[in-house]
Protein backbone atom coordinates (compact mmCIF):
# COMPACT_ATOMS: atom_id res chain seq x y z
CA UNK A 1 0.00 0.00 0.00
CA UNK A 2 1.22 3.62 -1.18
CA UNK A 3 2.04 6.44 1.63
CA UNK A 4 -1.33 8.42 -0.06
CA UNK A 5 -2.99 5.04 0.54
CA UNK A 6 -2.02 4.55 4.02
CA UNK A 7 -2.58 8.16 4.77
CA UNK A 8 -5.65 8.35 3.38
CA UNK A 9 -6.44 5.44 5.11
CA UNK A 10 -6.35 7.12 8.46
CA UNK A 11 -8.03 10.16 7.40
CA UNK A 12 -11.29 10.64 8.65
CA UNK A 13 -12.21 12.52 5.15
CA UNK A 14 -13.22 8.71 4.40
CA UNK A 15 -16.71 9.46 6.25
CA UNK A 16 -17.46 11.73 3.76
CA UNK A 17 -17.69 9.38 0.99
CA UNK A 18 -20.07 7.57 3.07
CA UNK A 19 -22.43 10.58 4.23
CA UNK A 20 -25.28 12.25 2.92
CA UNK A 21 -23.69 12.41 -0.16
CA UNK A 22 -22.55 9.21 -1.09
CA UNK A 23 -26.29 7.16 -0.02
CA UNK A 24 -27.76 9.98 -2.42
CA UNK A 25 -25.40 9.34 -5.21
CA UNK A 26 -25.83 5.39 -5.04
CA UNK A 27 -29.71 5.82 -4.90
CA UNK A 28 -29.33 8.07 -8.17
CA UNK A 29 -27.17 5.00 -9.55
CA UNK A 30 -24.31 7.44 -10.28
CA UNK A 31 -20.38 8.72 -8.79
CA UNK A 32 -19.95 11.09 -6.45
CA UNK A 33 -19.41 14.53 -8.66
CA UNK A 34 -15.83 15.99 -7.23
CA UNK A 35 -14.63 19.48 -8.13
CA UNK A 36 -11.13 20.37 -8.29
CA UNK A 37 -9.37 23.22 -10.51
CA UNK A 38 -6.62 21.76 -12.38
CA UNK A 39 -4.65 24.64 -12.41
CA UNK A 40 -2.73 23.83 -9.27
CA UNK A 41 0.40 21.26 -9.48
CA UNK A 42 0.97 19.61 -7.88
CA UNK A 43 -2.03 19.16 -6.13
CA UNK A 44 -4.53 19.31 -8.99
CA UNK A 45 -3.40 19.75 -12.89
CA UNK A 46 -4.41 18.35 -16.40
CA UNK A 47 -1.72 15.80 -17.97
CA UNK A 48 -0.60 15.23 -21.59
CA UNK A 49 -3.58 13.38 -21.92
CA UNK A 50 -5.44 16.26 -20.19
CA UNK A 51 -6.69 13.86 -17.08
CA UNK A 52 -6.74 15.52 -13.73
CA UNK A 53 -4.16 14.30 -11.79
CA UNK A 54 -1.79 15.15 -8.64
CA UNK A 55 -2.09 14.75 -4.85
CA UNK A 56 -5.64 15.82 -4.17
CA UNK A 57 -6.42 13.30 -6.73
CA UNK A 58 -4.86 10.50 -5.57
CA UNK A 59 -6.35 11.11 -2.10
CA UNK A 60 -9.54 11.43 -3.18
CA UNK A 61 -9.54 8.19 -5.42
CA UNK A 62 -7.34 6.19 -3.09
CA UNK A 63 -10.79 7.28 -0.27
CA UNK A 64 -13.15 6.16 -2.92
CA UNK A 65 -11.33 2.83 -3.43
CA UNK A 66 -10.91 2.62 0.53
CA UNK A 67 -14.90 3.34 0.72
CA UNK A 68 -16.24 1.13 -2.41
CA UNK A 69 -17.62 4.59 -3.65
CA UNK A 70 -17.67 5.89 -7.31
CA UNK A 71 -16.08 9.44 -8.00
CA UNK A 72 -16.46 11.64 -11.44
CA UNK A 73 -13.84 14.08 -11.27
CA UNK A 74 -14.38 17.32 -12.99
CA UNK A 75 -11.92 20.35 -13.66
CA UNK A 76 -14.15 23.34 -11.87
CA UNK A 77 -12.33 26.84 -11.89
CA UNK A 78 -11.85 27.71 -8.32
CA UNK A 79 -13.44 30.87 -8.39
CA UNK A 80 -16.57 29.69 -8.91
CA UNK A 81 -16.14 26.28 -7.17
CA UNK A 82 -18.39 27.05 -4.12
CA UNK A 83 -20.94 28.16 -5.89
CA UNK A 84 -21.22 24.88 -7.80
CA UNK A 85 -21.65 22.98 -4.84
CA UNK A 86 -23.72 25.27 -3.75
CA UNK A 87 -25.70 24.35 -6.88
CA UNK A 88 -25.61 20.70 -6.79
CA UNK A 89 -23.07 20.99 -9.87
CA UNK A 90 -20.56 18.55 -7.79
CA UNK A 91 -21.11 16.64 -4.62
CA UNK A 92 -17.78 18.03 -2.59
CA UNK A 93 -14.53 19.67 -3.03
CA UNK A 94 -11.02 18.27 -2.99
CA UNK A 95 -8.65 21.34 -4.54
CA UNK A 96 -6.23 22.39 -1.91
CA UNK A 97 -9.19 24.06 0.20
CA UNK A 98 -8.23 26.01 3.22
CA UNK A 99 -10.15 25.17 6.53
CA UNK A 100 -11.00 28.16 8.13
CA UNK A 101 -13.92 29.54 10.95
CA UNK A 102 -15.70 31.83 7.57
CA UNK A 103 -16.17 28.91 5.47
CA UNK A 104 -17.49 26.44 8.06
CA UNK A 105 -20.08 28.58 8.93
CA UNK A 106 -21.38 27.81 5.35
CA UNK A 107 -19.78 24.20 4.78
CA UNK A 108 -18.73 21.15 6.56
CA UNK A 109 -15.06 19.95 6.11
CA UNK A 110 -13.69 16.37 6.70
CA UNK A 111 -10.31 16.41 9.04
CA UNK A 112 -7.50 18.00 7.64
CA UNK A 113 -5.43 15.77 5.29
CA UNK A 114 -2.74 18.30 4.50
CA UNK A 115 -0.67 21.05 6.35
CA UNK A 116 -0.10 24.05 4.84
CA UNK A 117 1.57 27.40 4.97
CA UNK A 118 1.16 30.76 2.84
CA UNK A 119 4.63 31.07 0.72
CA UNK A 120 5.88 34.23 -1.10
CA UNK A 121 7.31 34.54 -4.67
CA UNK A 122 9.39 37.17 -5.55
CA UNK A 123 12.14 38.21 -7.83
CA UNK A 124 15.50 36.82 -7.03
CA UNK A 125 17.69 40.44 -6.39
CA UNK A 126 14.30 41.20 -3.99
CA UNK A 127 15.27 42.63 -0.59
CA UNK A 128 11.29 41.45 1.07
CA UNK A 129 12.03 38.71 3.34
CA UNK A 130 8.47 39.48 5.27
CA UNK A 131 4.86 39.95 4.68
CA UNK A 132 5.02 43.45 5.91
CA UNK A 133 8.30 44.43 3.59
CA UNK A 134 5.33 43.99 1.12
CA UNK A 135 3.49 46.97 2.37
CA UNK A 136 3.49 49.67 -0.17
CA UNK A 137 4.47 47.08 -2.83
CA UNK A 138 1.99 45.67 -5.85
CA UNK A 139 1.26 41.98 -4.69
CA UNK A 140 -0.29 39.30 -6.64
CA UNK A 141 -2.56 37.09 -5.13
CA UNK A 142 -5.88 34.13 -6.01
CA UNK A 143 -8.98 35.98 -5.95
CA UNK A 144 -10.71 34.52 -3.01
CA UNK A 145 -7.79 32.80 -1.85
CA UNK A 146 -6.13 32.52 2.03
CA UNK A 147 -3.54 34.80 0.48
CA UNK A 148 -6.37 37.16 -0.85
CA UNK A 149 -7.12 37.03 2.68
CA UNK A 150 -3.68 37.83 4.19
CA UNK A 151 -3.56 40.51 2.03
CA UNK A 152 -6.52 42.20 2.80
CA UNK A 153 -5.95 41.81 6.52
CA UNK A 154 -2.55 43.28 5.67
CA UNK A 155 -2.78 46.05 3.48
CA UNK A 156 -6.43 46.60 3.25
CA UNK A 157 -8.85 45.07 1.25
CA UNK A 158 -9.45 48.01 -1.18
CA UNK A 159 -5.96 48.42 -1.41
CA UNK A 160 -5.14 48.90 -5.31
CA UNK A 161 -1.59 47.25 -4.29
CA UNK A 162 -3.22 43.99 -3.96
CA UNK A 163 -3.86 42.72 -7.72
CA UNK A 164 -6.66 39.95 -7.58
CA UNK A 165 -6.38 36.67 -10.47
CA UNK A 166 -8.29 33.67 -11.15
CA UNK A 167 -5.53 31.24 -10.60
CA UNK A 168 -2.17 30.57 -9.47
CA UNK A 169 -0.08 30.46 -13.20
CA UNK A 170 -1.72 34.07 -13.78
CA UNK A 171 -0.30 35.25 -10.30
CA UNK A 172 3.16 34.22 -11.45
CA UNK A 173 2.99 35.27 -14.80
CA UNK A 174 2.10 38.92 -13.58
CA UNK A 175 5.40 38.48 -11.22
CA UNK A 176 7.61 37.44 -14.01
CA UNK A 177 6.21 40.03 -16.56
CA UNK A 178 7.19 43.08 -13.90
CA UNK A 179 3.21 43.65 -12.78
CA UNK A 180 4.09 43.14 -9.54
CA UNK A 181 6.48 42.91 -6.89
CA UNK A 182 5.48 39.51 -5.64
CA UNK A 183 2.97 36.66 -5.68
CA UNK A 184 1.38 34.89 -2.47
CA UNK A 185 -0.16 31.09 -2.39
CA UNK A 186 -0.31 28.27 -0.95
CA UNK A 187 3.35 26.83 -0.05
CA UNK A 188 3.41 23.46 -2.11
CA UNK A 189 2.53 25.33 -5.63
CA UNK A 190 4.22 28.43 -5.01
CA UNK A 191 7.09 26.45 -4.37
CA UNK A 192 6.39 24.04 -7.77
CA UNK A 193 5.94 27.26 -9.64
CA UNK A 194 8.68 28.58 -8.57
CA UNK A 195 11.41 25.96 -9.76
CA UNK A 196 9.60 26.77 -13.43
CA UNK A 197 11.64 30.58 -13.33
CA UNK A 198 15.06 30.68 -12.64
CA UNK A 199 14.30 34.56 -11.89
CA UNK A 200 12.43 33.66 -9.19
CA UNK A 201 13.17 32.80 -5.36
CA UNK A 202 10.75 32.24 -2.37
CA UNK A 203 10.29 33.91 0.87
CA UNK A 204 8.65 31.85 4.07
CA UNK A 205 7.93 34.36 6.54
CA UNK A 206 7.48 32.36 9.80
CA UNK A 207 5.00 35.05 11.23
CA UNK A 208 2.41 33.28 8.44
CA UNK A 209 -0.18 30.67 10.52
CA UNK A 210 -0.15 26.47 8.81
CA UNK A 211 -3.39 26.44 6.86
CA UNK A 212 -4.69 22.68 6.67
CA UNK A 213 -6.51 21.30 3.91
CA UNK A 214 -10.07 19.42 3.87
CA UNK A 215 -12.66 17.93 1.69
CA UNK A 216 -15.60 20.37 1.63
CA UNK A 217 -19.32 18.95 1.23
CA UNK A 218 -22.50 21.59 1.73
CA UNK A 219 -23.38 21.64 5.38
CA UNK A 220 -25.28 19.48 6.98
CA UNK A 221 -24.00 16.81 4.42
CA UNK A 222 -21.74 15.10 7.30
CA UNK A 223 -23.12 12.75 9.45
CA UNK A 224 -21.01 12.91 13.19
CA UNK A 225 -18.56 10.29 13.53
CA UNK A 226 -15.69 9.80 15.84
CA UNK A 227 -12.58 11.45 14.38
CA UNK A 228 -8.90 10.79 14.81
CA UNK A 229 -6.39 13.00 15.04
CA UNK A 230 -3.69 12.72 12.36
CA UNK A 231 0.11 12.93 11.66
CA UNK A 232 1.41 15.57 9.61
CA UNK A 233 2.36 14.40 5.67
CA UNK A 234 5.29 16.45 4.49
CA UNK A 235 4.47 17.95 0.65
CA UNK A 236 3.88 16.45 -2.49
CA UNK A 237 7.27 14.84 -3.59
CA UNK A 238 8.43 14.54 -0.29
CA UNK A 239 8.43 11.01 1.10
CA UNK A 240 7.14 10.90 4.70
CA UNK A 241 9.40 9.11 7.05
CA UNK A 242 6.70 6.39 7.81
CA UNK A 243 2.64 6.42 7.39
CA UNK A 244 0.87 9.03 8.88
CA UNK A 245 -1.41 6.67 10.12
CA UNK A 246 -2.33 3.21 10.42
CA UNK A 247 -5.68 1.14 10.66
CA UNK A 248 -6.61 -2.13 13.04
CA UNK A 249 -7.65 -5.55 11.91
CA UNK A 250 -11.51 -3.91 12.53
CA UNK A 251 -10.39 -0.81 10.08
CA UNK A 252 -10.40 1.38 13.59
CA UNK A 253 -8.66 4.63 12.90
CA UNK A 254 -5.59 5.05 14.97
CA UNK A 255 -2.84 8.20 14.94
CA UNK A 256 0.32 6.64 13.83
CA UNK A 257 2.79 7.37 17.09
CA UNK A 258 6.69 8.00 16.68
CA UNK A 259 8.54 5.34 18.16
CA UNK A 260 11.55 7.34 18.99
CA UNK A 261 10.33 9.98 20.88
CA UNK A 262 6.75 8.28 22.01
CA UNK A 263 4.62 11.22 21.12
CA UNK A 264 1.74 11.12 19.01
CA UNK A 265 2.03 13.29 16.16
CA UNK A 266 0.45 16.08 15.33
CA UNK A 267 -1.98 17.35 12.53
CA UNK A 268 -1.68 17.39 8.44
CA UNK A 269 0.68 19.66 6.51
CA UNK A 270 1.35 21.57 3.56
CA UNK A 271 -1.12 25.11 1.88
CA UNK A 272 -3.55 26.46 -0.69
CA UNK A 273 -6.03 29.15 -0.64
CA UNK A 274 -9.16 30.03 1.12
CA UNK A 275 -11.58 30.00 -0.88
CA UNK A 276 -10.80 30.90 -4.50
CA UNK A 277 -14.52 31.01 -5.11
CA UNK A 278 -17.84 33.29 -4.47
CA UNK A 279 -17.68 30.95 -1.58
CA UNK A 280 -15.86 32.13 1.63
CA UNK A 281 -12.48 33.01 1.27
CA UNK A 282 -9.30 31.01 2.50
CA UNK A 283 -6.87 29.73 0.50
Amino acid sequence: MSNVSRFVACVVAVAVMATAGAPFAAAQGRPLVVGSSATYPPFAYENPQKQIVGFDVDVIKAIAAKTGVQVRIVNTPFVGIFASLNNGDIDLIVSGVTINERRKQSYDFTAPYFEARQLIAVAGGSAVKSLQDLNGKKVAVVTGSTADDIASRAFGKTSANIRRFDTTPLIISELVSGGVDAAIGDNGVIAYRVQEHKGLKTVNDSALAKDYFGIAVKRGSRRSSPTAPTRSCTAPGSRPSRPCCRSSKRDTLRPWTQRSSGSAGSGPTSSRSTARSSGPASG
